[in-house]
């Protein structure tokens, strides 16, 4: 995954990151999950846009899709040859029925895990016949239409816990407590994120799609909060996404891949929108001490990031920085003009970053929204319109795959045509991340689809991979006819 893609999935995530937590909440735990079931969450015809996200036709062939996948991965995974034609109904009943999941490290390195799934008699017959033959130790149970499954480890009886659970009525159609530094121990594509462990709960109001939880830190958290540093003067309507984050910096230079795109601030914070209109009218101001001195610094390290991907032929055509006394402008994107600019306005010096020149026009920012910043302990705020926003981001996304040859999510494939179907439905989304605790995050959002535009499109270039569930959208090298005309 090149450095740009790594450095976007992170910023959503951005206060998620960090190393493995010394004494977590519940230390042998691995994952938790509870879900409602597709099917009971869509009959809920007050929550259209989910409707069409989970249930129409287009989310119909995307989860057939993605279980033809994921079937035969599975199989191989679990060691068994020609297991995917088994399981790959199973994968249906987990995306519509009720079911409780919990795995846990068991004494010796060894995993046990249980699953409570409601089905249908014939269902339940069939799930126990086919995971006999993967798990031959497993033992099954039937209980007021609940099929319990218990992976044979005993020691723990996680499936005796689990048939406690399924006598209380659900509440909420998700609730879940994943342990990603655990995990990141099977998987150790997680360890370039570094996640911490997360608890969430999602549910519904009466029009959108609550999401509530924590991030639990290995340590406590030394994040600045000092006063926000507002670009009152550069930020202005129209727009239709706002970002502010404080603490990002900090954490990008303890990453060796986002080290490049670090620089001094004087609070460490940032601000990101995207103006209405063109679909390029992105911009991020960061507060600085000294404009020209962090445009010198982010000069010398792009500049250094670009030289060594043109050397490995990782752009489309070659790319260079041109610099000028107040800003570096990178040639050679077609369509688009990023750059780095020092600014000075009325709340003091920032270095700004846009894809097209900022035109200072438009009404001022709304001041309900910049009071949603001194909110006590709040360290990440996000606002969208999610309709526009993803139509913004989907270029966006796009122009970078092609910069920096890597695949663009296919606009006749069926991630793409979900995503189109239930798009013109989304709406406001809010995402606010406060500091509750010296080592803990809480987060809310409410949404009428649950993720943001970024979120979206990331889950849809992911299910689009060749290689899904992996990710590599890495284009093959250039011939070597292309690399001499490129010289």
């Amino acid at each position: 995954m090149h450095p740009m893609k790594k450095f976007l999935i992170v910023s959503t995530l951005a206060l998620a990151a960090l190393a493995v937590r010394a004494e977590l909440p519940q230390p042998d735990l691995l994952a938790q999950i509870h879900f409602a079931g597709g099917d009971r969450i869509a009959a809920n015809k007050n929550y259209p846009a989910f409707a069409n996200e989970f249930s129409s036709a287009e989310a119909l062939a995307l989860r057939q899709q993605v279980a033809d996948k994921l079937a035969p991965w599975l199989s191989k995974n679990l060691n068994v040859a020609a297991g995917g034609a088994a399981l790959r109904p199973l994968l249906d009943d987990l995306q519509s029925a009720e079911w409780f999941f919990e795995a846990r490290a068991g004494q010796g390195g060894k995993t046990a895990a249980a699953l409570a799934i409601k089905l249908a008699p014939t269902r339940a017959q069939l799930w126990q016949t086919e995971l006999q033959f993967f798990f031959p130790a497993a033992t099954f149970k039937q209980s007021g239409g609940w099929l319990i499954f218990d992976s044979g480890s005993g020691a723990l009886k996680l499936g005796e816990k689990l048939a406690q659970k399924t006598s209380a009525p659900a509440t909420n159609w998700l609730t879940a407590d994943v342990n990603w530094p655990r995990l990141a121990q099977w998987q150790p594509q997680l360890k370039t994120l570094g996640l911490p462990e997360t608890t969430f709960e999602g549910s519904a109001d009466a029009t959108n799609l609550l999401v509530t939880g924590k991030f639990f830190f290995p340590e406590n958290l030394t994040l600045k909060q000092e006063a926000w540093r507002f670009p009152t003067n550069t930020v202005h309507l129209p727009f239709f996404s706002f970002t502010a984050v404080r603490g990002l910096m900090g954490w990008l230079k303890t990453q060796p891949w986002g080290e490049a795109f670090a620089v001094d601030t004087a609070e460490d914070q940032t601000f990101i929108w995207c103006g209405a209109g063109e679909a390029f009218q992105a911009f991020a101001a960061v507060p600085v001490a000294s404009s020209r001195a962090a445009l010198q610094q982010a000069s010398g390290q792009l500049q250094a990031v670009v030289a060594e991907r043109n050397a490995q032929n990782g752009f489309m055509t070659p790319m260079r920085w041109q610099v000028t006394n107040n800003e570096v402008a990178l040639i050679g994107a077609p369509g688009i003009s990023p750059y780095l600019k020092a600014m000075k306005e009325s709340s003091g010096e920032f270095l700004l970053a846009g894809g097209l020149p900022h035109l200072a026009r438009g009404k001022p920012t709304p001041p309900e929204l910049i009071q949603h910043l001194t909110a006590p302990g709040m360290v990440f705020y996000h606002w969208e319109d999610t309709a526009q926003r993803l139509k913004a981001q989907l270029q966006l996304d796009q122009i970078s795959f092609l910069m920096t040859r890597h695949k663009q999510i296919n606009g006749a494939g069926v991630p793409y045509q979900w995503i189109s179907k239930f798009a013109p439905e989304l709406r406001a989304t809010v995402t606010e991340i406060t500091q509750t605790a010296p080592d803990q995050l809480t987060f809310k959002r409410r949404a009428p689809g649950g993720l943001t535009a970024f979120e979206f499109l990331l889950l849809a270039t992911w299910l689009d991979a060749p290689d899904f569930p992996g990710c590599n959208l890495q284009l093959p090298p250039p011939s070597d006819r292309l690399k001499k005309m490129r010289e």
